[in-house]
C-alpha cells in the first residue's frame, strides 16, 4: 500500500474522486468499488487526521470547508507522486535526474526555447537548470561538471577535451548610437578611427583579461551581461559588435546605427555557435535528445547555417 505517514495515496484518490464525481456512490462507480468501501476509506482518513472532511447532516454528504482545502492538497500530493514515479521510471531507462545547461550570452535563445518545448513534451517531469554567464562561462561549467551541455561559441577554436557540434552562425554587427562621433564618419571606420573611442566588450568574469578577440580600441569597458552592455550602447557610451538578431529592432527604430569597419577582422560568415560536451562525459538520454533536436532544427548539410531571427 502507498503510505505517507498515516496517509495512503488510495485515501487521497478516493477523496479527490468524490469531489470530482459529486457523491460517494458516483466515486465508487468511477473507481469500480462498492460505496461501502468508499465510505470506509473516508472514515478511516478522517479518523487518522482528526478532521471532518464531509458534513453528513443533509441528504448527501457535502465537503466541509476543511475538506475543500484538503482536496486541493490531495491533488497536489497525487501529482507529486505521479511525477516521482515518472522520474524514477525515466532514470531506470537512463534519463538524467536533471539536465544542466550552460548558455553563452551570445547564443540566441529562440532556437533553444523551441527545442526545449519539444523536449518537455517527451519528458514533462525532467528538471532543467540553466546557467548564463559571461564569455567563457559555459566552457568552464562543462569542465567543472556542473553542466552536461553547453551552447555557445568556442574561441578561438574547439578545445581538445571538448566534443562540439556546429549549430548555426550568428552575424556580429558593429553598431553605435546615432549621437556617437563614430556615427558621423560617413565612411567605413579605420582602426585609427576606432582606437580612441570606448569599446564595450564581453568579458570572462573569472579571468577578464583572458579573452582578446576582436579588440580594437585602446579604451575597453568590460561587461559580463550582454543586456547591460546593450543598455550602455544605446546610451551612447561606446561602440561594439553585437549579435545581429539582438540589434535588428534598435537599428530599425533608429536607436542604433550600423558601423561599417574597414578590413573588419570579424568573420564575414558569422560567429559559429556550438552545442558541446566534455569528451570524457557522454550525454545521457535527455541531453542526447536535446542535442539532436537542435541539430535537426539548425544544422544545414552538417555545418552551421546562418541564424535568421
Amino acid at each position: 500500500m502507498d503510505m505517507i505517514g498515516r496517509l495512503t495515496l488510495d485515501q487521497l484518490r478516493v477523496l479527490a474522486a468524490i469531489a470530482d464525481a459529486g457523491s460517494f456512490s458516483a466515486a465508487g462507480r468511477r473507481l469500480g468499488r462498492a460505496q461501502s468501501g468508499i465510505s470506509q476509506t473516508i472514515a478511516t482518513l478522517e479518523a487518522s487526521q482528526g478532521v471532518a472532511l464531509f458534513d453528513r447532516s443533509g441528504h448527501r454528504p457535502q465537503l466541509t470547508e476543511i475538506g475543500r482545502v484538503l482536496v486541493d492538497q490531495a491533488r497536489l500530493v497525487m501529482a507529486g507522486a505521479g511525477r516521482f514515479e515518472a522520474l524514477a521510471a525515466g532514470m531506470r531507462e537512463g534519463l538524467e535526474p536533471e539536465l544542466a545547461l550552460a548558455i553563452d550570452p551570445l547564443a540566441p535563445a529562440a532556437p533553444l526555447i523551441d527545442a526545449l518545448r519539444s523536449l518537455s513534451e517527451i519528458y514533462p517531469n525532467l528538471p532543467v537548470s540553466f546557467s548564463t554567464e559571461g564569455l567563457g562561462g559555459s566552457l568552464r561549467r562543462l569542465r567543472d561538471g556542473s553542466a552536461a551541455l553547453a551552447i555557445g561559441p568556442l574561441l578561438p577554436s574547439v578545445p581538445d577535451d571538448i566534443i562540439a557540434y556546429p549549430l548555426l552562425r550568428i552575424a556580429m554587427q558593429p553598431v553605435v548610437a546615432p549621437g556617437h562621433p563614430l556615427a558621423a564618419l560617413g565612411r567605413p571606420a579605420t582602426r585609427d578611427d576606432l582606437e580612441p573611442h570606448v569599446q564595450l566588450v564581453l568579458s570572462d568574469p573569472v579571468d577578464p583579461g583572458d579573452a582578446a578577440y576582436g579588440l580594437v580600441s585602446a579604451r575597453l569597458w568590460r561587461f559580463v551581461d550582454i543586456g547591460r552592455r546593450l543598455d550602455f550602447l544605446l546610451a551612447g557610451f561606446g561602440w561594439c559588435r553585437m549579435p545581429a538578431h539582438l540589434v535588428a529592432k534598435p537599428i530599425a527604430e533608429g536607436a542604433l546605427v550600423p558601423l561599417p569597419i574597414e578590413d573588419d577582422p570579424a568573420p564575414a560568415d558569422g560567429l559559429p555557435i556550438y552545442a558541446a560536451h566534455r569528451r570524457d562525459s557522454a550525454l545521457r538520454v535527455a541531453g542526447r535528445a536535446l542535442l539532436e533536436m537542435l541539430r535537426q532544427r539548425l544544422a544545414v548539410d552538417g555545418s552551421a547555417g546562418e541564424y535568421q531571427p
